[in-house]
């Protein structure tokens, strides 16, 4: 890994998502926060809302984001994001009603949503040497675990001297960061962009890939199994915190540091694994812990189980995701040409989280309505039979290889 970070493009672009990310893991626990102190124990149906409404966005939004943008600089692109991923941040403070909520983060996730597909389709073009893109991968998997592992434990320590309001500015200061280390680093020349086909065409090329691919299809079944754990850790963990186990702000940022530790213990060790398992039997192994983890929380809220059982089970699931999202990029990498990978890996994006409309309100209207216990049952479930379609889907023969550079009809 020392020596991806030589490469100085991606070092500052690392750096950069590490920044725009403990911005946005600070966004996480104040919106939490933010959402009890509206609706008390009513919390989880409305960042259930919330969060659902950002799925909507990173849906709809990132295909035709993807598809308008492909002819731009990637440059001015990430930083426009960025900067209105800021600006959004620095109004919510001031909500003080959820369908204020509801309509920023929407528009908040939408930049999102043209950012994270453009930023995810570049890492490739700055590291096209297949070993040094498998670190890269874990690497950005820490990044992504530093929203769930170092930014709630910072949000811990700033809730002792300031207001979950306050914590908002530590996001409008990442996304500003980031944006100011983009437009520092200097990208190497992308082949240029050929617009071929309808604008439907173009929007809609990704999501036809998956269908034609066995493993990419079995990677959009596995997305939903990650969509299952992802959406109760990051719905219910402030209610079981708050609600059930009578527990502080602070815990609520333990708790989720957990789900963060044990999702860094796997990106960490992911580089040796994948040299010597393939990415299959690692994804499939994450998939059946998930599983295992969800029936476990079930069982813990069904019997009134202890405090630390919940955070070893947080850690389980936390492992279980990464598992399957760290090596998940390499099948995109595989089953793409030049003039494909943007929008393969947008696909990857919107389709993955497509899987959470269907997760995050099972996991917040359900928990509200029947019980924690039936959202964690139901969610058990759907890990499980996702897991058996993944199974099938992909087959342990096949291989993965690109697709054609345009697919007609």
């Amino acid at each position: 890994m020392i020596e991806v970070l030589s490469v100085r493009a991606y070092r500052k672009l690392f750096s950069a998502q590490i920044v725009a990310l403990l911005g946005t893991g600070l966004l996480t626990v104040a919106l939490g926060l933010l959402a009890f102190d509206l609706a008390g124990g009513q919390a989880g149906a409305v960042l259930g809302t919330a969060l659902t409404i950002k799925m909507l966005a990173y849906v709809f939004v990132a295909p035709v984001m993807a598809a308008l943008v492909e002819k731009l600089p990637k440059k001015p692109v990430l930083v426009a994001a960025d900067l209105i991923r800021g600006g959004i941040a620095l109004l919510l403070p001031a909500v003080d009603q959820a369908w204020q909520i509801y309509v920023l983060v929407f528009v908040l996730q939408s930049a999102s949503a043209t950012f994270t597909p453009a930023f995810q389709s570049l890492i490739p073009v700055v590291l096209p040497d297949e070993r040094q893109y498998t670190r890269a991968l874990s690497l950005s998997r820490l990044a992504y675990d530093l929203e769930s592992l170092v930014s709630p434990a910072l949000a811990a320590g700033l809730l002792s001297v300031l207001t979950f309001h306050e914590l908002f500015l530590g996001t409008v200061a990442g996304f500003v960061f980031s944006a100011a280390l983009v437009v520092t680093t200097r990208l190497p020349a992308a082949p240029a962009a050929r617009q071929e086909g309808s604008l439907w065409h173009r929007t809609t090329l990704g999501a036809r890939i998956f269908a034609r691919t066995p493993e990419l299809r079995g990677l959009l079944a596995l997305n939903l199994a990650v969509a299952a754990a992802t959406s109760l850790v990051l719905v219910n963990t402030v209610v079981y915190t708050r609600d059930l186990f009578a527990g502080s702000n602070a815990d609520v940022a333990i708790a989720l540091a957990c789900y963060g530790a044990g999702s860094m213990a796997v990106a960490l060790s992911a580089p040796w694994a994948l040299d010597r398992l393939a990415d299959r039997s690692l994804m499939m192994s994450g998939a059946a812990l998930l599983g295992l983890g969800l029936a476990g929380t079930f069982v813990l809220l069904a019997t009134a189980g202890p405090w630390l059982m919940l955070l070893g089970l947080w850690a389980a699931l936390g492992a279980g995701t990464s598992m399957i999202s760290t090596p998940s990029a390499r099948l995109l990498r595989r089953s793409a040409t030049e003039s494909t990978r943007a929008y393969i890996f947008t696909a990857q994006f919107s389709l993955s989280h497509a899987c959470f409309i269907i997760t995050y309100p099972v996991a917040g209207w359900i928990g509200a309505s029947a019980g924690q216990p039936a959202a964690a049952a139901v969610l058990a479930v759907v890990a499980m039979i996702s897991t058996a379609a993944a199974v099938n889907f992909w087959p342990v023969a096949s291989k993965t290889g690109p697709e054609p550079a345009i697919m007609k009809g």
